[in-house]
């Protein structure tokens, strides 16, 4: 195949060792090519040695596979370095069954990019990396703190405390109240009944039946430790909120962009900033885009026949913001996505509706990132105008299944006859 990088080196990393392989034009022989093959620790000096090697080498293109977390130390002391880096998906640069090794991989990896066969994987700047690490941790704790809660409410069941089954919010002002009272002793239904707050006190009796139960002092030692890692996990979550609003900063004007779209609050804006980079111009389209991101069909031909293909794997972290989003914006009223999610979910189900409306709302945010605009509401009735005679076709033949005629007139004759 045709030699498209003269000089380039490929990397195979692990926990321990990096096997470093260099492809480069051999000048005892005119024509043929040389490789040669090292072998570092993945210690910070040894890395600087490597870095030293490939400098020597006058490489030009270094690649290496995305391995867990390993390849980020190597990355991170390369980039300053000039080199072109490659991450690239280890699915893209499988090699051929059998020789499996360290030394082999790297070889092969080598030759793929020598002629141009890899697509690099995208890696943001390093601002956008702090980002994306608060943004992932603070998803993890919430994930964690939500964990919490559901061993909260088991313990709960366990001592025949149905308090979830009354209190939308076991953990809220009326709920922490009872639960405290639980703990230092009070096991008299009615005076636990009587903490309640606001709405809650319009069901007495239904907490008095709720909170009539076994409750004993093994509940109360675990309801105190659980309630007491709930409080840790959200003074962490604060803090590193705050962190997020700080690190958020230079990126301001895309947030105020992104929260005036149905369902993105600035926590999941702060999300879709960290993950894509919020750089558009990185995504030739807003197709791209969603292909990145996993939120369109896979493409699976053969022999001219097209078959189902699926969702692709794509950021699990914006697939989880993108999801949370779609779900709050087939909630909002008079929009132009609840209006799609609905339509949608009548003909193809509630799963599929909520992938659609995930491709729509990174559609409009590829378009609004890229202008520097708001979002624009369609309107919920945007089918009705667009669609106007699959409107009246619909309505009249639901008319005449109830054995009725439909008469359409436009409505200024009507008005102008009257």
């Amino acid at each position: 195949m045709e030699v498209l990088q003269e000089r380039c080196a490929a990397l195979d990393i692990s926990k321990r060792d990096v096997k470093a392989c260099v492809r480069a034009p051999d000048p005892h022989r005119t024509g043929k090519r040389r490789q040669e093959v090292r072998t570092f620790a993945s210690m910070t000096n040894a890395l600087l040695e490597l870095k030293d090697w490939l400098i020597s080498e006058r490489v030009s293109v270094v690649t290496m596979e995305a391995t867990g977390d390993y390849w980020k130390p190597a990355y991170y002391l390369l980039e300053d370095a000039g080199f072109e880096l490659m991450l690239v998906n280890a699915r893209d640069a499988k090699g051929l069954p059998g020789r499996k090794t360290d030394v082999s991989d790297s070889a092969w990896l080598c030759q793929l990019t020598e002629c141009g066969l890899l697509r690099p994987s995208m890696v943001p700047p390093e601002p956008i990396r702090r980002l994306r690490d608060l943004t992932r941790y603070r998803t993890t704790t919430v994930r964690e703190r939500n964990r919490e809660a559901q061993r909260l409410e088991k313990v709960l069941e366990d001592a025949c405390v149905k308090l979830s089954a009354v209190a939308t919010d076991i953990l809220g002002v009326s709920g922490r109240a009872m639960m405290q009272a639980l703990i230092e002793g009070e096991r008299d239904p009615q005076v636990l009944a009587d903490l309640a707050k606001q709405k809650l006190r319009l069901k007495h009796d239904a907490l008095v039946e709720a909170l009539t139960g076994r409750f004993t002092d093994h509940h109360a030692f675990l309801c105190a430790i659980i309630l007491r890692r709930i409080d840790e996990l959200s003074a962490v979550i604060e803090e590193v909120t705050a962190r997020i609003d700080t690190e958020l900063a230079p990126f301001a004007n895309t947030v105020e962009h992104l929260v005036t779209i149905p369902g993105i609050d600035r926590k999941g804006a702060a999300v879709i900033i960290a993950e894509t980079g919020g750089d558009m111009t990185r995504f030739r389209t807003a197709a791209h885009l969603a292909s990145w991101a996993g939120v369109c069909p896979g493409s699976h031909e053969s022999g001219g026949i097209k078959k189902p293909g699926g969702r692709r794997n794509g950021n699990k972290a914006l697939e989880a913001a993108l999801g949370n989003a779609a779900m709050g914006a087939a909630r909002t009223k008079n929009t132009y996505l609840r209006e799609r999610y609905y339509r949608l979910a009548a003909r193809r189900g509630k799963q599929r509706a909520i992938v659609a409306i995930e491709h729509s709302l990174l559609t409009a945010i590829w378009h609004m990132l890229m202008n520097n605009l708001d979002y624009h509401e369609l309107g919920p009735d945007h089918f009705t105008r667009r669609e106007p005679a699959n409107v009246m076709r619909r309505i009249t033949k639901q008319a005449n299944a109830l054995g009725l005629t439909v008469r359409f007139d436009p409505i200024h004759q009507t008005a102008a006859a009257t």
